[in-house]
């Protein structure tokens, strides 16, 4: 089906991405790891735990000792992406991560430096922090160009100001999803939700983004999943935020078109994406 709403996205850089929902065993667990490795705040309400930076809810842990582990075969999460504001908050995290924990990864993206690991149930974890806007380099076509390159990991330790907690500014920056098809996923995120593709240059893979961010979303097939997410420990779902209403409608409208199935939650649109992980979108406050 195609109308003039597929040709305007409705998603545009006023668009941000708010909390991520992880499904773990146990709070006892987790919650550590994210206090203080990644150094977030925490709140908890009986078998949820709310985890923010600044204020600002990022991660909700969500405690079911029932839900069994991720199949070898089943979509989910990749990583989830919190970003800070700078280079010294990258520093302090890269600090905090070798007092707790283990760097699976470093890497120079161009438009972004960041750092990998993963928490105490295996949820993969990047901290990045991105390049000025302006210094991202653009493809011929006007997508972004992305690389992994290595990052200078002792050059990152010595910009460190010292700080055991994530600074104000820090968000969630973007969520890296395992799909079992990647066409059929960008064909969701993009054609039905109204983000951008904005690199498609790395095998098995591809990002998306509302506006012109480097990505809000990446998905890949890189491990071979071929089964959806369903009710495993992971991610449950994730939340994009719009900048009023008037978006919210025209979004909702999108999906009805392309004939997804669009429920309210918590004050929110909820609807499932082609592998069963959950996107909820809400408009700022």
């Amino acid at each position: 089906m195609t109308d003039s709403t597929s040709e305007t996205p409705p998603l545009t850089d006023a668009t941000r991405l708010g909390r991520v929902a992880l499904r773990v065993s146990s709070l006892d667990r987790v919650v550590p790891f994210y206090r203080d490795v990644v150094g977030l705040s925490v709140e908890r309400y009986g078998s949820r735990a709310v985890l923010s930076a600044g204020g600002a809810p990022l991660v909700v842990l969500d405690e079911d000792p029932d839900a069994p582990p991720r199949a070898g075969d089943q979509a989910g999460l990749f990583h989830l992406a919190i970003r800070v504001p700078d280079r010294p908050a990258l520093g302090d995290a890269l600090t905090r991560i070798r007092d707790g924990a283990t760097v699976t990864g470093a890497s120079d993206h161009l438009v972004s430096e960041a750092l990998y690991l993963r928490d105490p149930e295996g949820n993969g974890v990047e901290i990045y922090r991105d390049r000025p806007r302006e210094e991202w380099p653009l493809k011929d076509d006007g997508r972004v160009a992305m690389d992994t390159l290595p990052l200078d990991l002792e050059a990152l330790l010595s910009d460190a100001r010292g700080d055991d907690a994530a600074p104000g500014g820090t968000d969630l920056g973007h969520v890296h999803l395992e799909v079992t098809d990647v066409d059929r996923a960008v064909e969701f995120y993009t054609d039905a939700l109204g983000m951008n593709l904005r690199d498609d240059g790395y095998p098995g893979a591809a990002f998306v983004a509302a506006g012109e961010y480097h990505h809000h979303v990446g998905l890949n097939r890189w491990n071979g999943r071929s089964a959806p997410a369903e009710n495993a420990r992971g991610v449950e779902w994730f939340e994009v935020v719009v900048p009023d209403e008037e978006t919210l409608t025209a979004v909702r409208e999108l999906l009805r078109q392309r004939e997804h199935r669009v429920e309210e939650t918590d004050g929110a649109l909820a609807v499932a994406d082609p592998d069963g992980i959950g996107v909820r979108l809400r408009a700022e406050e």
